[in-house]
């Protein structure tokens, strides 16, 4: 079943449909997989308010199961897959030293993947309310895709790839989003930076 397949099927269950959703939306992002399609249908389906607020509910209810997950039963498995990729453990290494400043930043950026991050948040040293606090950073990315999707007005439209109308909030979030990505580029940069000058001093 596609994303969109799933958006219809939501649909077709009337008042059970958003809490279909929700569940649907924790299970895709436990499973690693792109949530973006769901946050545009959100906002095709019950347009932004309503669709912010079921993608949020989803994403926070995934986003939590996933580090907790992590974090518990998946700890062994997923510090193996973060040792071997060297960004993930820079980044790893800098929400240890930057806490909740920087889980906002990453959560802000649409450069870093939301599924993924939130497992590699649940290896490190950052508290359940630190992750929480940084779960506020998803808001913006969320309400462009579910505001893209509002504009879009239907599924049929979305599943054709038919061109979305962006208006002036699209670009200010995603101007948001860049200047995000770059803050958090540069926080990870100096942590991990600091890392290796600690690491250099402690075998000197």
């Amino acid at each position: 079943m596609t994303p969109l397949d799933f958006a219809e099927w939501v649909q077709s269950l009337g008042a059970w449909g958003p809490l279909a959703f929700i569940v649907g939306y924790t299970v895709v992002t436990l499973l690693v997989m792109p949530a973006f399609l769901l946050t545009l249908a959100a906002g095709a389906l019950w347009g932004f308010w309503w669709g912010l607020l079921l993608t949020m509910t989803g994403a926070v209810c995934g986003a939590t199961c996933a580090f907790l997950g992590a974090r518990s039963v998946l700890r062994g498995f997923v510090e193996r897959y973060v040792t071997r990729h060297p960004r993930l453990v820079a980044i790893d290494r800098a929400v240890e030293s930057e806490g909740a400043r920087l889980v906002l930043l990453l959560r802000l950026s649409p450069a870093v993947p939301f599924v993924l991050l939130n497992y590699v948040l649940g290896v490190s040293r950052i508290s359940l309310r630190d992750h929480f606090v940084g779960l506020v950073g998803m808001i913006p990315t969320a309400a462009m895709y579910v505001y893209a999707g509002k504009v879009a007005g239907d599924l049929a439209v979305l599943a054709s790839g038919a061109p979305v109308q962006r208006g002036p909030a699209y670009y200010v979030l995603l101007t948001f989003g860049l200047i995000a990505t770059v803050l958090a580029t540069v926080l990870v940069t100096r942590a991990a930076k600091r890392a290796l000058e600690d690491r250099h001093h402690d075998l000197g």
